[in-house]
């Protein structure tokens, strides 16, 4: 009994889906080739994205003729810093290329079809990666970066907890790493990072090496000098976006190897407009906000938002809870968009913004 498309390309996009967010400007794509109804091979984007899922598929000392290939995004057809993967597949002999999405890149936009003719046929995509390429179509249609955000609260809709750091669970908080992970960058506030002394990074086994840029917003810079962020690993950039001309401050980050942002202003849609824009320019294409209620409310009401992580704690905080700012409308985003996720009794949501 032969497989299911459905069952080889799932295959593709959990291969995917272990690079996303570290394959730099390049999209992360999932690659299975099968023989007789068996897996002979599979590959993925490399980290920083080259060389390709195609590549590291078959560059390998076994026979790949009559073989069909199952793709998470079209083949690339063009020359760029690597020869184009089309040439690879037909060179290696390849019966037949199934794929799920078109590559939003001009330079490859359907014209695999045109070199491989009826050895390629795009297949149905299934329900859970609909939205996967999400941000590489953001980057190649639109120019701006994925934005994204997390927020966690209590059972009786509470942000802050005046007795712990922390709302959520053990569990919770390893599985926001996870999320983490799957971002090139992070953004949160100096209010934020001074009252937590947050890191902001990968502190999962495996991802030691992996510490997604931290932008942090400090208009009136007051970021405190002592913190632990300044003694990690400068494997990461650190940006921080100021409006103030405070040389002394400006300097002391400088010489720590923060990269300064400076704006004119950043109170109005066009402002947080011309700072993504910057970021883009900067090579960052998915964006995770984790930040106080203060800001992700203005990045929702300003429409900057494409999707909002919700991990909601089985506790109640009571007289211990605080809020900065009413949580109208956001608690209520927690609807039927839960993921299955053993929280040991907490919920975890991802909601769709825009």
């Amino acid at each position: 009994m032969k497989t299911s498309h459905n069952f080889f390309s799932n295959l593709a996009f959990n291969l995917a889906e272990s690079h996303i967010g570290k394959t730099g400007t390049n999209p992360s794509v999932g690659c299975v080739v099968v023989k007789d109804n068996s897996v002979i091979s599979t590959g993925v984007t490399s980290i920083k994205g080259r060389p390709h899922a195609e590549f590291n598929a078959l560059n390998k000392n076994i026979s790949f003729k009559d073989s069909e290939m199952y793709l998470t995004l079209e083949p690339c057809t063009h020359f760029g810093k690597t020869p184009p993967c089309i040439d690879l597949i037909k060179r290696k002999k390849i019966k037949q290329v199934y794929y799920c999405y078109d590559d939003p890149d001009l330079r490859t936009f359907k014209k695999a079809k045109k070199i491989l003719k009826k050895r390629i046929k795009k297949i149905k995509i299934s329900k859970k990666n609909l939205d996967f390429y999400k941000s590489y179509y953001l980057d190649k249609i639109k120019k701006l970066p994925l934005i994204d955000a997390k927020i966690a609260f209590s059972k009786d809709n509470f942000t802050i907890s005046r007795k712990s750091k922390w709302i959520t669970n053990w569990r919770s908080r390893k599985v926001v790493h996870l999320i983490r992970s799957k971002y090139d960058c992070v953004i949160s506030t100096s209010k934020t990072i001074n009252k937590d002394n947050s890191l902001l990074n990968c502190r999962l086994e495996g991802f030691d090496n992996y510490k997604p840029d931290l932008v942090i917003i400090d208009r009136n810079l007051n970021l405190k000098k002592k913190l632990k962020l300044f003694n990690i690993s400068n494997k990461r950039k650190t940006y921080i976006v100021t409006t103030s001309k405070n040389t002394k401050k400006i300097s002391f980050f400088k010489f720590k190897k923060i990269k300064v942002i400076q704006l004119t202003s950043l109170k109005y849609k066009k402002d947080f407009d011309l700072l993504f824009q910057i970021l883009f320019q900067i090579g960052k294409r998915r964006l995770l906000i984790e930040s106080g209620l203060i800001f992700l409310k203005t990045i929702i009401n300003l429409k900057l938002l494409n999707h909002l992580y919700i991990f909601k704690s089985d506790q109640k905080l009571k007289k211990n809870g605080l809020n900065n700012i009413k949580m109208t409308g956001i608690s209520k985003l927690a609807n039927n968009k839960k993921i299955r996720i053993n929280l040991n009794n907490e919920k975890l949501y991802k909601v769709k913004i825009k």
